[in-house]
């Protein structure tokens, strides 16, 4: 068994443990934000100035957010913070070796730090699972231990990410073989159903579009996202300026002014190994998409509109 599952696995025992019997055991911050130490290490506390390297799962439900044990560890400055209902508000608690679980309720976050994504819901509960692997008080030493992280970051996730692309293509070609649509395979992977191709101009690396689209999560084919709303506008991008996921860069140059059709957009195509719209990693994506317009250059941006003086306040003078 690999050491990151078993790692993985003590976490997840730690968390079930820690969160029954109603947060039995744990204490809260002065913004609320609960939390529960489980001292395992020595030496000094952490204090303000250091440089902690830690290892984290972040739960939602029953889906892992983040795994830093599959990517890379996690590096932070240790500052005096505020009541901020982050988990920082408890570093200075650590020592080297100790490992804790936080826990931070949705509404509560979202009122305290703003909307939340479409997945998280109100009632939900994130739950933070993290271990002080080392401690720093030289900052040139934790950025060389820091780069040296990277790298092999970089090596795993490339490994990962190329076994992981036949599987994703092979979901993709199934799903439309049973449901016996005809789409394109683009060269870099992205599949393209064109059910309008379009009159107008064509788009092409270079050309300003503006589009319609409903985005959706695969296989469920969940919608997170659209513009086809009334009032929403079409999304106004430059096609190979890279300001997208490389799926649309690839599957809209199939398309003229008006045409209609739907991306399969395999996941090294989307977000890769960070989480997608749907909260996951290596997520493939779906989105229908119509090309309102095709330019040679940008859309002009709207004028903004003046905001009316507050009460009491001067009148601009014109001169």
């Amino acid at each position: 068994m690999k050491k990151t599952t078993i790692l993985l696995s003590a976490l997840s025992v730690l968390l079930l443990s820690t969160t029954a019997c109603k947060n039995s055991g744990f204490k809260k911050t002065k913004s609320g934000l609960l939390y529960k130490i489980i001292p395992s290490g020595s030496g000094p506390m952490i204090k303000r100035g250091d440089i902690i390297k830690i290892q984290f799962v972040h739960k939602l439900r029953d889906s892992v957010l983040a795994n830093s044990y599959e990517q890379m560890p996690f590096y932070a400055k240790v500052d005096s913070v505020g009541p901020s209902y982050d988990p920082q508000e408890i570093f200075t608690m650590l020592h080297k070796g100790d490992s804790a679980v936080v826990i931070r309720e949705a509404d509560t976050l979202a009122k305290k730090q703003g909307m939340l994504p479409e997945f998280i819901k109100p009632k939900d509960k994130l739950i933070l699972s993290f271990k002080v692997v080392d401690v720093f008080n030289v900052d040139s030493i934790a950025q060389k231990d820091q780069m040296a992280e990277m790298q092999k970051a970089q090596e795993r996730q490339k490994v990962k990410m190329e076994s992981l692309k036949g599987p994703a293509i092979k979901d993709l070609e199934d799903y439309l073989a049973k449901n016996n649509i005809k789409a394109q395979k683009a060269p870099q992977g992205t599949f393209v159903e064109v059910k309008e191709p379009g009159t107008g101009a064509q788009v092409d690396s270079g050309k300003y579009v503006s589009i319609r689209y409903t985005g959706k999560v695969f296989p469920t084919l969940k919608v997170f996202e659209t513009n086809n709303e009334p009032g929403k506008p079409a999304f106004d991008v430059q096609v190979g300026a890279h300001a997208v996921i490389p799926g649309w860069d690839e599957g809209l140059k199939y398309f003229k002014k008006g045409g209609k059709g739907t991306l399969y957009i395999p996941f090294f195509n989307a977000y890769g190994a960070q989480p997608g719209p749907g909260g996951k990693p290596y997520e493939s994506l779906v989105f229908d998409v119509e090309v309102v317009n095709v330019s040679d250059s940008a859309p002009k941006q709207a004028p903004m509109m003046p905001m009316p003086p507050q009460q009491g306040q001067p009148q601009p003078q014109h001169h």
